[in-house]
């Protein structure tokens, strides 16, 4: 007796497992080279369409070629919600310390996420995005330069995503998130149910608006 009910929870246990990666890949929008990052892929959309409620504008980036999303940062929870706006994978630049946070460098490794050491030698990674770009890949940045409360008064743009642009030639596309219910803080965001929203803008031509053009026009969408 013991025996028949253990095979039936082995059994149910398998149909449950088997049904989560059907829906996973199911969900899956944009393909990362890898099987399992796909798989996370779709579990991460369906989580945020589900728990944080996730509305938004896709984000109608090329099928290819290079393009750089520029988006305000109020918590940890806005890479993925980028993420989950595009049909293509999102390479982020983010600093060194949450890259090497622990028990996460493993997916942000997987992510393709380029590490900036803020301290130390910022243009490496600098470098690293710029090449990506040449290579055709899409790069996410958040040009406030760190999380910045909505609630805020404005702060001034780095230039690296003008810099980015204008030497790549790559198009920018702004982007807001808003409804985040912990806006400041990095795993609180993910795991505390939000209104996540996303709007998307058209793209900017960075490159033949200059950077101090290019900067202005960005900050004013992404503080609207």
């Amino acid at each position: 007796m013991h025996s028949e009910i253990t095979l039936i929870l082995i059994l149910l246990l398998c149909l449950s497992l088997s049904g989560l990666v059907w829906l996973g890949f199911r969900a899956n929008e944009a393909d990362w080279g890898r099987w399992w990052v796909n798989l996370l892929d779709g579990w991460f959309r369906l989580f945020l369409k589900f728990y944080h409620r996730f509305q938004y504008t896709p984000i109608d980036l090329p099928e290819q070629g290079a393009a750089l999303l520029a988006g305000n940062h109020v918590s940890g929870l806005d890479p993925l919600l980028l993420i989950a706006a595009c049909r293509r994978p999102v390479r982020f630049m983010i600093a060194r310390e949450e890259y090497e946070r622990f028990g996460l460098r493993w997916f942000f490794r997987a992510g393709g996420c380029i590490p900036v050491e803020r301290n130390g030698k910022p243009e490496k990674a600098f470098h690293d995005a710029l090449a990506a770009l040449h290579d055709g890949e899409v790069i996410g940045i958040f040009p406030e330069g760190g999380i910045h409360l909505s609630s805020h008064p404005p702060k001034k743009l780095k230039r690296g995503v003008a810099v980015l642009a204008e030497l790549s030639g790559a198009p920018v596309y702004p982007v807001r998130v808003s409804g985040i219910a912990a806006e400041g803080h990095v795993i609180r965001a993910v795991l505390i149910r939000a209104h996540a929203r996303l709007q998307a803008f058209s793209p900017m031509d960075c490159a033949a608006l200059g950077q101090s053009d290019c900067l202005e026009q960005l900050g004013g969408l992404l503080r609207q």
